[in-house]
């Protein structure tokens, strides 16, 4: 009998051994009729590599079974021809032992017209949002077992409970604010220790934290959202993962992380990717180095790391149909494998924009990355969007500075779009007022109501696309010196019991109300306004306090005009003739007032014209 039990318990535990076989595999699925018709799969479990890989299915052919130093891995090449059909791949892995286990890879069919999907441009102001302070719309998932970093609304790196449901439950208050795009930060796995709200230390690529939802309510978000006409942005991050990452306690190889796994930071001089003095030495620091011990550098040389981010991006594109994306930490990343990614996503998808970070002010190094743009060096990128810190700055100190002073105030802005011929498209910039890593715009404006409206006036009328940064509607503040956590608040009205609800107009104060319907009031009327979301765009250099520009097409006119003059200022239209018709007349697209001639701009104001 004791013989028998004995025997039992080895069967049970080789099975268990066997069921294990594969942690993880991934992709765990793919589509039939992409441009690329190959596809890597990572393998991963114990001994696998010894084990011998067959595949059985009409259209699928195992083209090549890659082995790296840790045997714990495979690498499968694989073809998917385009007459294959739809249905479950069974692989099947044989060990020398004679255990056997097998893993399903779901075969899709694609959306139609998937590859030809649309992308957000100039008709569209992206709302960047942080979910875990956005609204909580399921408490049942704010704390989840085997997830240390727990619930903790008064702590201001702790995670408060924002989630999709939230996101969903108020995409109608997005719209009907007027945004038509919605970048939400990283919703990926973060299951690290502590200050796992932010989502940029991802530690599974292919898995939503279940804080945030599930796969399937990320896609359902993108679905509503579309519905809606709001397009989904999704932010990508290729530089770095979680410290907490699966793979890093069972490295595919010694190379998959940079510097042998270990924590050597970055040096952050960006300009080492173009300096044709740069030591070569400085460009391996800032590529290959870690922000934060928290956030092993990925060594994207690697050709199967390479393989999978790509994979990993075209993967949920697909898989959320999204409209676009933006790229964390563009420039840390290596660049000869950044030209391969673009290339790569743009194969699939040729209209899709994407925009990179590049936080520099300097507009060598930002337009460096656009595609299009012929470098000294010949780098070549593919790239079609950059993040336009140079404007940001600009804006800021030209509103904030006194005009009187020699070099100051708004000339700054005037000079910052002169040098525009830097860009290979400048219309395809990403313009912002502020984001989630920086203090908030109201603060940046020392809390100056009247500066705060002429910036967004000029944000959403200058060339490019406009991102707005959630809870600025609300003149959200922030500390001078700089804190994260308290520059993503939470969004009142997104928590039970909050005091005020901004989703149903409830208790709020004066001033937020007046920048609300400031807001909504001219993102709606921006959303009809073809002239300002494609139009040409000619400025006039700031004069006696006054700056403005003209964007028009063969449609319609606009002028928009800015008065930092502490009184009323009366324009004299003989300096704008060029773009003025005999005997002018002007609506005011905001006040729905009416001028002729006798022009005048509020002391510390502007008006928005449609020039008749």
């Amino acid at each position: 009998m004791m013989k028998k039990i004995l025997v039992i318990l080895f069967l049970i535990a080789s099975y268990s051994l066997s069921a294990q076989t594969i942690e993880h595999f991934e992709p765990s699925s793919w589509w039939i009729g992409m441009k690329n018709p190959k596809v890597q799969v990572l393998v991963h479990g114990n001994n696998i590599s010894q084990a011998s890989v067959s595949v059985n299915y009409t259209g699928v052919k195992l083209l090549k079974i890659n082995k790296v130093e840790n045997p714990n891995y495979l690498f499968l090449d694989l073809q998917i021809a385009t007459t294959a059909k739809p249905g479950t791949v069974k692989f099947n892995f044989l060990q020398k032992n004679g255990e056997k286990v097998s893993q399903d890879f779901q075969l899709l069919a694609r959306k139609p017209n998937a590859a030809q999907r649309k992308s957000y441009d100039n008709s569209d102001v992206i709302y960047l949002i942080t979910p875990d302070r956005f609204a909580n719309g399921n408490l049942e998932n704010d704390n989840l077992p085997n997830y240390p970093d727990k619930l903790n609304r008064s702590y201001e790196y702790g995670r408060h409970g924002g989630d999709i449901a939230g996101i969903r439950t108020h995409l109608d208050y997005i719209s009907d604010m007027g945004f038509t795009a919605l970048w939400p930060m990283p919703l990926e796995e973060n299951n690290m220790k502590e200050q796992s709200y932010h989502g940029y230390a991802i530690t599974d690529f292919y898995k939503i934290d279940p804080r945030f939802g599930s796969n399937e309510d990320y896609k359902k978000l993108s679905q509503e959202a579309n519905a809606k006409g709001i397009k989904l942005i999704r932010d990508v991050i290729l530089n770095h993962c979680g410290s907490e990452h699966w793979w890093m306690q069972d490295l595919p190889s010694k190379d998959w992380i940079n510097n042998d796994g270990k924590f050597t930071s970055t040096n952050h001089q960006r300009e080492a990717q173009h300096d044709p003095y740069a030591a070569k030495a400085d460009l391996e620091k800032l590529v290959q180095g870690w922000f934060v011990p928290s956030m092993p550098d990925m060594n994207q040389r690697n050709p199967f790391m390479a393989n999978y981010l790509i994979q990993n991006t075209i993967w949920w594109i697909e898989y959320a149909d999204l409209a676009g994306l933006r790229i964390d930490t563009y420039p840390y990343s290596e660049k000869a494998f950044l030209t391969r990614w673009t290339k790569a996503v743009l194969v699939e998808y040729p209209n899709l924009n994407m925009v990179g970070e590049e936080w520099s002010t300097n507009q060598i190094v930002t337009s460096y990355w656009q595609k299009g743009m012929k470098n000294a060096d010949g780098y070549v990128s593919y790239l079609p969007t950059v993040m336009d810190f140079p404007l940001q700055n600009a804006m800021i100190e030209g509103l904030k500075e006194d005009d009187k002073q020699w070099g100051k105030g708004m000339l700054k802005i005037y000079q910052c779009l002169s040098n525009d011929n830097i860009y290979a498209n400048p219309n395809n910039l990403l313009t912002f007022c502020d984001n989630h890593d920086m203090n908030r715009y109201f603060t940046q404006l020392n809390e100056d109501k009247n500066l705060y409206k002429m910036g967004l006036a000029m944000l959403f009328t200058m060339r490019g696309i406009p991102q707005y940064f959630y809870g600025t509607e609300l003149g959200f503040a922030s500390p001078k010196e700089r804190n994260d956590g308290k520059i993503r608040a939470d969004m009142p009205g997104g928590w039970i019991g909050d005091a005020s609800n901004v989703f149903e107009n409830k208790n709020l104060n004066p001033l937020q109300q007046e920048l609300l319907e400031f807001n909504k009031r001219i993102l709606n009327w921006r959303k009809i306004a073809t002239a300002i979301h494609s139009g040409k765009l000619t400025q006039f250099a700031p004069e006696n306090g006054l700056y403005s520009y003209f964007r028009y097409n063969e449609k319609e006119k606009y002028w928009i005009i800015f008065n930092k003059n502490s009184e009323e200022t009366t324009v004299d239209l003989k300096r704008y003739k060029e773009l003025l018709p005999e005997n002018p007349s002007f609506f005011d697209v905001l006040e729905n007032k009416a001028f002729g001639e006798h022009l005048s701009i509020p002391a510390k104001g502007f008006r928005i014209l449609r020039v008749k």
